[in-house]
């Protein structure tokens, strides 16, 4: 029967067919099915399960010779399970995947420099992720991009020995770029993206995350700050800027970047210490394609000595944020553990502004307590929200939460070691279906039962040691 199908149903069936365990099944089928998927097969994941490593490569490679996409990853990873894939096991990768694009490399602790150079014959790899590869430095990355000339994404995790110097450079001058993700990475500060010159102009996604154990590490020296200064960085084409416990100065690192990125649509700022509301109100007035905003603000702003720090974020850059970005649906506003939350930067005032003004699809606050009953009855007239997250909002009661059922969109509700909500702010709820997730953890006034018939789908958890 099978043989009677062409060739080109045959593949789209197999198309179709998205699950790696499936695929594996259907192609014991038959010969022309196991010949077929060989050649469909597109992507490769394995890990601790291959073992000899070097050999069993080799094997999955000459089988499935039409990979594009290979991801490797020894997470959970023992002695016992056998010896991790080497440098010789990256050479194997290069000679049999001549049509790679995109590889990841995740916990391969047994690989060096040199097995990145063997990588750099890979002439379409376009993207490449290493994550907590420890042996790795600055020279095995350049090595590979002096070879992989159109490499436009590259992720960097816990890379520890990985340094920002000729890599760095070299890749500005490719101009290729357009994702970079650098996180926890110890030895690359803010300032080392200087270095990426008119690359900038082709970034569209940048992700930097210093690791807070190293937060003051790296000491700008005078011509770094000159540098920032005198070069223009231009980021016409960002959309996606995610920082996070980076250092935030003006004049200097990536204070030249926030204000210039007229493109942007989603900001993430996680405990940047130093960020100002005229930051964000110069990002307001350039970014009006904004679609997506988080800010956690780190303790330090909301200790009660720095009330009248000019640093601190206050309404201002809110209401900027609410005039200037028409499209913003996503709002995301948290206060980091360790701070006094009653002392929080932003005002019921300021978050109404976006409330009012924004067509807001998700909402999410986390120990926002100026978030009140009032907030909520203000949700009621939110014409297109559909997700809400409250988190230590410890201000809602059950008369705030009663009024969920007025939401007019609302079909996501996360409730989260909210104090002040029982299961009486659940009960215009039950019954009624009008969401399709409701999920609580750790609120303590919240039963089991209070939640049945809330929503088509419910999820309910009650772990309360973080009270004590």
């Amino acid at each position: 029967m099978m043989d009677c199908l062409p060739d080109q149903l045959v593949w789209e069936i197999l198309s179709r067919v998205k699950k790696t365990t499936d695929r594996n099944s259907l192609s014991l089928v038959c010969k022309r099915l196991h010949g077929l998927d060989n050649e469909q097969r597109q992507s490769l994941r394995v890990g601790c399960g291959l073992d000899p490593a070097n050999e069993a490569l080799t094997s999955l490679c000459s089988r499935f010779s039409n990979l594009t996409k290979v991801e490797i990853t020894y997470a959970g990873w023992m002695s016992k399970l056998g010896k991790q894939l080497d440098d010789e096991g990256l050479l194997i990768l290069s000679n049999c995947c001549p049509s790679m694009v995109d590889l990841t490399l995740s916990y391969c602790t047994f690989i060096t420099d040199l097995g990145l150079g063997n990588l750099s014959s890979c002439s379409k790899l376009s993207a490449l992720k290493l994550n907590f590869t420890t042996r790795i430095t600055g020279c095995g990355i350049l090595s590979l991009v002096a070879g992989c000339k159109v490499l436009t994404i590259l992720h960097l995790v816990r890379c520890l020995n990985v340094s920002s110097f000729e890599w760095l450079e070299y890749l500005g001058k490719l101009e290729t770029l357009e994702d970079l993700s650098i996180k926890n990475c110890r030895a690359i500060g803010e300032g080392d993206l200087i270095k990426l010159g008119s690359s900038w102009k082709k970034l569209k996604c940048l992700q930097f995350e210093v690791d807070v154990n190293y937060r003051y590490m790296k000491v700008y020296d005078r011509s770094a700050v000159d540098r920032w200064q005198k070069q223009w960085v231009a980021c016409e084409n960002m959309v996606e800027l995610s920082l996070v416990n980076c250092i935030i100065s003006p004049g200097r690192g990536l204070a030249c970047v926030l204000g210039k990125c007229k493109n942007l649509e989603k900001i993430h700022l996680d405990k940047c210490v130093g960020v100002r509301d005229s930051d964000i109100i110069g990002l307001a007035q350039k970014s009006k394609n904004l679609r997506s905003i988080f800010l956690r603000v780190p303790s330090d702003f909301s200790l009660p000595l720095l009330m009248n720090n000019p640093l601190r974020l206050t309404d201002e850059c809110l209401k900027a944020v609410a005039q200037n970005c028409s499209v913003l649906e996503s709002v995301r506003i948290s206060y980091s553990d360790g701070d006094f939350p009653s002392f929080s930067s932003f005002t019921l005032d300021g978050i109404l502004s976006l409330i009012q003004k924004c067509p807001l699809r998700e909402l999410a606050f986390d120990q926002v307590y100026s978030f009140n009953d009032v907030g909520m009855e203000a949700l009621c007239l939110a014409q297109y929200l559909e997700t809400l997250e409250l988190v230590r909002c410890q201000e809602i009661s059950d008369e705030g939460l009663q009024l969920v059922g007025q939401f007019p969109r609302l079909s996501i509700l996360r409730l989260i070691k909210c104090l002040g909500v029982s299961d009486d702010g659940l009960k215009p709820l039950v019954g009624s279906y009008k969401l399709e997730l409701l999920a609580v953890e750790d609120c303590p006034q919240i039963s089991e039962r209070g939640v049945l018939g809330a929503a088509k789908s419910v999820s309910f958890r009650q772990d309360l040691s973080w009270l004590y």
